[in-house]
Order: structure tokens, then C-alpha cells, then sequence
């Protein structure tokens, strides 16, 4: 029995065996490709799916609690932050010394400078030197062809000599009118009439008038000759004083047109500049010491080349600017090695004696209805604002006279939130740090 159970089974393993080979037979020949396909093909796919859902489950999870507690954390962060006292920058004031150095910007200037026109009409015929050429004064920078200055010239010296010539006719017609005015005058009475010797001295008149006249014309005529020698004597452009050519505007055979109009192009442009003027717009707190003070100037160029050249102001506009309210200061300064040139941005140091008893920067006034404040932080911390009184004020760095002693500790930039009394945490700044822009108003 159990042997023929066993045949029965084998029989059928043989029939599914052929019917599977019949399959696989069929799908060769109807696609071309054998194709096996495991069974456990989806059961494998359903639990790598439960796997990845579980996964992405406890990945949400995970990240919900971060968010969570980084929320709680910032929150917690936020309201510490909001216990804590402001944090507020502060300076120490610092006592005024003997001098105090005030350093503007300014620029340089010519001792002379001059734009050079062409006074005669005309064409250039040459020229000799050009920009960065030095000349001394009389020099000739290059010559002016004239032509029609050339005729007008001959011409008036053809009528000089004509209008002589007629002097000299006129002067014989007069003699000869005086002559015979003379016989007639000094006849017998009775010889000639009254009306012929009246006749002769109107001859005799009109002579000299004539003559006269004559006379003017050559005036008249050498005048003419003298203002066309004159001018060609500008033929010749010429330097007017020693210095060193800066433009130069001509070439060979230009037309040039004598005048200094606007529409009219100048020849050259030069300056002198030993001396040289250097030109500075001083605050009107410092106006009244440059005007009567006799000070240490400072001069440094944009190089970071600095020179000292001790002595007072110049000269000064004695005036403020009513836009502005600054004070025009001129300082004049040798410059043999032409170690400044026009047009340079130089920063000019002045020492002024002092005015106030500390210097603080600007960003540590408070500017209020009542007038400027400083917030004074004391040992504890709290902030107390002071009235103070400005001495000087450069921009940068303000001299108080009042309301501050040296050593004091003064916020800088303080906020408009902050009040009187108020705890706040200081950080010490150097002077040197400390950024020079005063605290808005509040």
C-alpha cells in the first residue's frame, strides 16, 4: 500500500514536472526569452515594505522630538536672553593734554595759476615747450603767424608817411599865409584896404588850422602804427613768471583767436607752486584759535608721508561759511623739491590748546531736547545720563568741559530703550575702536 502511494506521488510530481517543461517551452517559443519567477518573490516584497514603513515611522518620531526640544531650547534661550541685561560698549574717558591735535582735510593749491589766450588772430607757426616743461617768466612758449596783422601794420605806416608829407605842405602854405598877412599888416594905411588885410589874416588862419589838422592826422596815424607794433610784439607768447607748463592746447598751423571767451581755446596753462597754498574748511569750534593762534601745522599726504612745518595760519577768510559754518584757512608752505603739486588731498594737523577737561568720541553723546547727554556706567552696572558741555568737537573726538570726570565709564552708541537706572552689562572698547558716529537723539 504504501509502496503504490508512493508511485502514485512520483506520478504526479512527473506529470507537473512535464506540464511546467510544456510551459516553459511555450513562453520560449511565444516570446523568445525564458522567464522564472520565484514563488517567494512577494512575500519577500511585503515584509521589505514593512520594513521601510517602519523605519520612516520611527525616523518621524525621531526628528519630531528634536524639533521638540530644540524648540524648548530656544525658547528657553530667548527668555534668558530677554532676563539678561543689554549689552552696551563703553570708553573711558580720557583727561585733555597740553595740545590738542586737530586733523582736517584739505587740498593743495597753486601759488599762481594761469591760463594763457592768444592775443593776436592768427595761426600757430611753432611752439617749444610742453606740459611738465619748468619755463622762466619772459620765456617764449611759441610763435603766432599774423598775416593780416602784418598788412594793417605796413599800412599804417603807408599813411604815417603820407599824412607827414601833408604836415609838411600845410606847414609852407602857413608860412607863406603869414608872410603875406604880415606885409599886408604892416602896410601904409592907406596903401591897401581894411577888408584885404582881414582877408589875409583869414588866410592866414585858415592856414594854421589846416596845418593843425595835418598835424593830427600824423598823431592819428602813429598811434595806428604804435597799437600794430604793439601787437605784434604778442606774436610772441610768453611765460609771464617761472613756473611749470600743466596743459597744453596748440598745435602746428591751429587757428587761434585773440580773446578769453568761452568759446575760445586756450594755449596753455601753467602754474607756480614753491610756495604752495594749502586750503582747509576748519568747524567754527576751532575758528577763533586759528585766527588769532600761532600753532604747529601738520601736513600728510594721501602716501602716509608726513611733514611738519611749524608756524602759524597764513591767512584766514576771517568769516564762517553761513551753509557750512566753517572757517576758510589758508597755510602756505615752501615746496622747493616739488614735493606737493596742485590739486592734492592732504590732511592738515593744527595743535590748538586745550578747552575742556576730558576728550570722549563722538559716539558717546546722547543729543536730546535739553542739549547733549552721556549715559555713565557706574561700578554696579546702571546707567546714569549727564548733561554735558561741549568744548570742542572735531567730528571724531569731543572736549567736554562739564559733566564728566577723567576715568569715567561712558556707553557708546547707546539705545534708545535703555533708561536711567537701567542694569546693563559692559564691555570695554579701546579709544582707538570705538566708532566715531554720535547716538540719535531719543
Amino acid at each position: 500500500m504504501q509502496h503504490t502511494h508512493e508511485e502514485s506521488d512520483e506520478s504526479q510530481q512527473e506529470e507537473v514536472l512535464q506540464t511546467e517543461h510544456y510551459d516553459d517551452m511555450q513562453a520560449v517559443e511565444a516570446h523568445g526569452t525564458p522567464a522564472h519567477f520565484d514563488p517567494h518573490t512577494g512575500e519577500r516584497l511585503k515584509r521589505a515594505a514593512k520594513i521601510l514603513a517602519i523605519m520612516f515611522a520611527v525616523a518621524f518620531v525621531l526628528v519630531s522630538i528634536d524639533r521638540l526640544v530644540k524648540s524648548h531650547g530656544v525658547a528657553r534661550s530667548a527668555r534668558e536672553a530677554a532676563a539678561a541685561p543689554p549689552l552696551v560698549d563703553v570708553i573711558t574717558a580720557q583727561p585733555v593734554g597740553e595740545v590738542q591735535r586737530l586733523a582736517l582735510p584739505g587740498y593743495t593749491a597753486a601759488w599762481h595759476a594761469s591760463t594763457i589766450y592768444a592775443r593776436v588772430d592768427g595761426y600757430v607757426g611753432q611752439w617749444f615747450v610742453d606740459i611738465g616743461d619748468r619755463v622762466h617768466a619772459g620765456q617764449v612758449l611759441a610763435l603766432i603767424e599774423t598775416p593780416d596783422l602784418d598788412a594793417e601794420l605796413a599800412a599804417a605806416r603807408a599813411q604815417l608817411t603820407a599824412d607827414q608829407a601833408k604836415v609838411v605842405v600845410r606847414q609852407a602854405e602857413t608860412q607863406f599865409a603869414r608872410t603875406t598877412y604880415v606885409r599886408w599888416r604892416d602896410s601904409p594905411k592907406g596903401v591897401v584896404s581894411d577888408q584885404e588885410r582881414e582877408e589875409k589874416k583869414a588866410a592866414y588862419d585858415s592856414a594854421v588850422a589846416r596845418q593843425r589838422s595835418a598835424e593830427a592826422d600824423v598823431a592819428l596815424a602813429r598811434a595806428r602804427v604804435d597799437k600794430y607794433q604793439a601787437l605784434t610784439q604778442f606774436k610772441k607768447v610768453t611765460a609771464p613768471y617761472d613756473g611749470v607748463i600743466t596743459v597744453r592746447d596748440i598745435d602746428i598751423g591751429n587757428l587761434v583767436t585773440a580773446g578769453s571767451t568761452s568759446s575760445t581755446t586756450p594755449l596753455y596753462v601753467m602754474s607756480q607752486n614753491d610756495p604752495i597754498r594749502i586750503f582747509v574748511d576748519a568747524p567754527q569750534s576751532a575758528a577763533e584759535d586759528l585766527i588769532r593762534g600761532q600753532a604747529p601745522v601738520q601736513v600728510q599726504t594721501s602716501a602716509g608721508v608726513a611733514r611738519d612745518y611749524t608756524g602759524k595760519v597764513t591767512r584766514t577768510s576771517q568769516a564762517l561759511n553761513p551753509q557750512a559754518r566753517t572757517l576758510r584757512v589758508e597755510v602756505d608752505i615752501p615746496n622747493p623739491k616739488d614735493e606737493f603739486v596742485p590739486g592734492m588731498y592732504v590732511k592738515v594737523g593744527f595743535g590748538l590748546p586745550p578747552r575742556g577737561l576730558v576728550q570722549v568720541p563722538a559716539a558717546a553723546l546722547v543729543f536730546r531736547a535739553s542739549g547733549p547727554e552721556v549715559a555713565r556706567v557706574d561700578a554696579s552696572g546702571k546707567v546714569h545720563f549727564r548733561s554735558v558741555t561741549i568744548g570742542r568737537d572735531d567730528g571724531s573726538v569731543v572736549e567736554l568741559s562739564s559733566g564728566v570726570a577723567p576715568g569715567d565709564r561712558l556707553a557708546l552708541n547707546i539705545s534708545s530703550q535703555i533708561t536711567d537706572g537701567e542694569l546693563v552689562h559692559a564691555r570695554p572698547v579701546e579709544p582707538e575702536k570705538a566708532t566715531p558716529v554720535a547716538s540719535a537723539a531719543r
